[in-house]
């Protein structure tokens, strides 16, 4: 498929019932007018996504979430006030808007507005053109379930092309800044919850909110199944110090690590946010050179570091044969 690069374009796309594959500064989303069944039906067929796993509705500012939203607690506007636009989703009690085709049955609907230029634009156009300030758009991940999120309009084409209909288009951005999903923090209850760790940190959340986090959420996310975010190649955790790896697979690790010897070096960022920039395109890179296993030292530490663990935990999970070491997870510091 071509490339666009007209939010207005996209919005047309959209608000006539197809499919936009739109930039966000966390990964590649596959846009549809969160109040169409039909459109959001054909994101879910496109994905190959199960039909009770929710969607994120993507608006265009605080004001538009009120009428996708009820009994939003204080702290939780606060985390809004704060983090929006941003890469922070919350969960809050849904409205009669928001219907079962995107909370998955649920009573909780997931809310963000994002920061990337383009898809506040995309969203500015379809408010226009719907004549609806609060229009939302449900964006899960532009890529078959369960795989590799996309952070570049190439991830998406080479991956959906083929599930993609002829009206629906790919809005190209550039490369994604931040690289990793939104955080994502259950605002049902007394006290936040976070429910997938991200840019914004359990610090963050604390420090915003005045609050000690809560734990124990039966809110069911997206990104949040044990496995997931999973290259064809098999993904192996190990420590800064393994040996007896097998030659000719891939490796990913910060550059202050040496490669192994016969390993196939294909990222090495230098700093925490470079890996979480870097993490997918990296995974794919190893599906590109046809390696069947890539291994992979995690970073240590909280905040971001806690999010591409979690992201390459997930995407381990079916190989049960090695384990991340308790240096590397801390899982009191998502």
């Amino acid at each position: 498929m071509e490339f666009i690069t007209d939010a207005r374009v996209a919005a047309g796309a959209i608000a006539a019932g197809h499919l936009a594959a739109l930039p966000t500064e966390t990964v590649y989303g596959l846009g549809a007018n969160a109040d169409d069944a039909n459109a959001i039906a054909q994101v879910y067929s496109a994905k190959g996504r199960p039909g009770d796993h929710p969607l994120i509705v993507h608006v265009i500012d605080a004001q538009a979430m009120e009428s996708w939203v009820r009994d939003v607690p204080d702290y939780a506007r606060r985390l809004a006030e704060q983090f929006w636009p941003g890469p922070l989703t919350l969960v809050l009690p849904r409205s009669q808007r928001a219907r079962d085709f995107i909370t998955g049955g649920q009573d909780s609907v997931a809310v963000r507005v994002p920061s990337h230029a383009l898809a506040q634009r995309v969203l500015a156009e379809l408010a226009q053109l719907t004549d609806d300030p609060s229009i939302g758009i449900a964006a899960p991940s532009a890529n078959r379930f369960g795989h590799v999120s996309p952070t570049t309009a190439q991830h998406v084409t080479d991956e959906l092309a083929n599930f993609l209909s002829i009206n629906d288009v790919i809005l190209d951005g550039g490369p994604c800044a931040v690289g990793v999903e939104s955080t994502i923090v259950d605002c049902t209850g007394l006290l936040p919850i976070i429910l997938r760790p991200g840019f914004v940190t359990q610090h963050d959340v604390e420090q915003c909110t005045g609050m000690s986090l809560d734990s124990g959420s039966s809110v069911r996310a997206s990104g949040t199944l044990d496995s997931h975010y999973s290259p064809a190649a098999h993904v192996i955790l190990i420590n800064d110090d393994e040996s007896l790896l097998n030659a000719d697979s891939g490796f990913i690790a910060l550059s202050s690590i040496d490669t192994p010897l016969g390993l196939i070096r294909v990222a090495k960022p230098e700093t925490i946010e470079e890996y979480a920039t870097v993490l997918y395109s990296a995974l794919r890179e190893a599906d590109a050179r046809s390696l069947k296993t890539v291994y992979v030292v995690p970073p240590t530490g909280a905040g971001l570091a806690a999010a591409i663990r979690d992201r390459l935990t997930r995407a381990a999970h079916e190989l049960e044969s090695r384990h991340i070491t308790s240096r590397h997870i801390d899982e009191t510091q998502p």
